[in-house]
């Protein structure tokens, strides 16, 4: 299994941790020591495999709009988009739980015209407003036939560090990474009316970076 490199650290000082903290448990309970050490080992394989970075290869297509994360779809719906676009967009939000991956990849292929990171609350991540209130990335992509496409990492009651990799003028390929957010979070995605969306209220999407779940007009 591939880890991210989000996690590589955290899971060194875990191990460490653990490692020690079961010697401990050892010589103070010796034979009854076990009862104790195995949660932590339980604990070890949990955040291992919240960083667990699966490859994914899809070759999209340029009116293609790919899932940017794993989760559920928690919002489909027409929205003004006030901070870049300022227009009416219908806007995709999908919500991670600490058991989905948390790689988080390009929508759609272009060049990247805006990025901004923005401080703010942690609020449950399926709550409306932690669009606007949380912590939280902006990143816009424009594609080839010069349609925007606004994207963003939003922190949750659980997620504390949201990483974005995206620099301005940078190529955007579709199902391509461009940052991970920490246990639990959400994305918005926000597109232009006319979009067909291909994703309901409610679905689950276990293949980031290569469902479609939405086409755009030309």
């Amino acid at each position: 299994m591939r880890i991210h490199k989000e996690g590589k650290k955290i899971i060194l000082v875990s191990i460490i941790g653990i490692l020690l903290l079961s010697i401990i448990l050892f010589y103070l309970f010796r034979c009854w020591s076990w009862i104790m050490i195995v949660p932590l080992v339980i604990l070890e394989a949990m955040i291992v495999w919240f960083f667990r970075n699966p490859i994914r290869e899809y070759e999209a297509k340029p009116e293609e709009v790919i899932a940017p994360v794993d989760g559920k779809v928690v919002i489909v719906k027409e929205v003004y988009e006030k901070e870049y676009l300022k227009t009416n967009c219908i806007q995709i939000s999908i919500f991670m739980s600490p058991l989905n991956v948390h790689v988080c990849r390009y929508p759609v292929t272009g060049k990247v015209i805006f990025k901004k990171y923005h401080p703010g609350k942690f609020l449950v991540a399926w709550h409306e407003k932690s669009s606007e209130l949380n912590e939280r990335t902006t990143v816009v992509v424009e594609n080839p036939n010069k349609k925007q496409i606004l994207f963003r990492q939003i922190a949750g009651a659980m997620a504390r560090r949201i990483v974005m990799y995206s620099e301005l003028q940078d190529k955007a390929e579709a199902g391509k990474e461009f940052g991970f957010i920490k246990f639990g979070s959400r994305m918005d995605v926000f597109l232009p009316l006319g979009t067909e969306i291909l994703v309901n209220v409610g679905e689950v999407i276990k293949d980031g970076g290569i469902k479609v779940i939405a086409r755009l007009k030309n």
